[in-house]
């Protein structure tokens, strides 16, 4: 088996050291950023709604805030807004009229309630996202809550609606029908937690994939705070590379203590030997 000349390895023990470093600091300062976006949200949702009443009550105060909070800015150029940053969507009247930025508002201040929540993508029948709702936690149930139109599915009983219950026709024109105009392509014949069509990966036909290894992967694990909260994402994404540094770091020193017998600075060995040393008694000699 062929061997990395001294000089190779070393550049690259000290590129990964290097690399190792850097996604480090990036995991501290994103961890610090996701901290402060989720301050920020508990601050927000507290002064909305308080976390002690029913979950349907948080839902509806969520709502009529959203429907009726006056001091909201307007952005000249609503394109240039961050549209996965909580305190933007917040923040922008014209974030909370568009789906896609509307719920996400919605969920992160339902998260900061304690509500279990998350997000469902209404597709065309050639699986493009035509709409975009949120799936909140009723009595075991998840229910229909639609943040752009500020509405809660309900039949004409005042029960709350799942999307199956939705796929009857009556029971959504009883759920919408209260709404102006709301548009009726809006259907839950066909939906998704995750697009996979915007990855490129789609080719490899990975949601079938997926489907067979692991059926209802797209809803065990909350897939909209991954893709939708940008300091999550970058949480996520440095632990991860901290963690695969961690193990390069590993195989090259092991690789060059068993192949290539380069003398190196055993950090852990000094750091033990430095602490028994601090830590234990002084000889006092005679």
């Amino acid at each position: 088996m062929p061997t990395l000349g001294h000089s190779t390895f070393r550049g690259i023990w000290w590129s990964s050291n290097l690399l190792l470093a850097v996604a480090f600091v990036s995991m501290l300062y994103s961890w610090h950023r996701e901290y402060s976006v989720r301050w920020y949200l508990d601050g927000f949702s507290d002064a909305i709604v308080s976390n002690t009443v029913p979950p349907e009550q948080r839902v509806e105060a969520i709502l009529s805030w959203m429907r009726s909070e006056p001091s909201r800015a307007t952005a000249p150029n609503p394109d240039t807004l961050r549209k996965r940053d909580p305190e933007t969507t917040l923040t922008y009247h014209q974030l909370l009229n568009v789906c896609g930025t509307a719920t996400n508002a919605f969920l992160n201040l339902a998260r900061s309630s304690d509500l279990r929540v998350r997000r469902l993508l209404l597709l065309t029948p050639d699986r493009q996202t035509k709409h975009v709702v949120a799936e909140v936690l009723i009595d075991d149930r998840w229910v229909i809550v639609d943040p752009t139109y500020r509405l809660i599915m309900k039949d004409a009983r005042g029960h709350y609606l799942t999307r199956k219950d939705l796929q009857d026709p009556v029971l959504f024109s009883q759920a919408t029908g209260a709404v102006q105009n709301y548009p009726h392509e809006y259907t839950y014949d066909q939906f998704a937690h995750v697009r996979l069509a915007r990855l490129p990966l789609e080719g490899l036909h990975m949601r079938r994939v997926l489907d067979w290894v692991y059926p209802g992967w797209d809803e065990v694990v909350d897939w909209s705070l991954l893709l939708e909260r940008e300091s999550f994402f970058y949480v996520v994404l440095t632990v991860s590379a901290t963690l695969f540094f961690l193990l390069l770091r590993a195989l090259l020193a092991w690789y060059a203590d068993s192949r290539l017998r380069i003398p190196r600075f055993q950090l852990r060995k000094h750091a033990v030997r430095a602490g028994a040393a601090f830590f234990s008694a002084p000889e006092i000699k005679q």
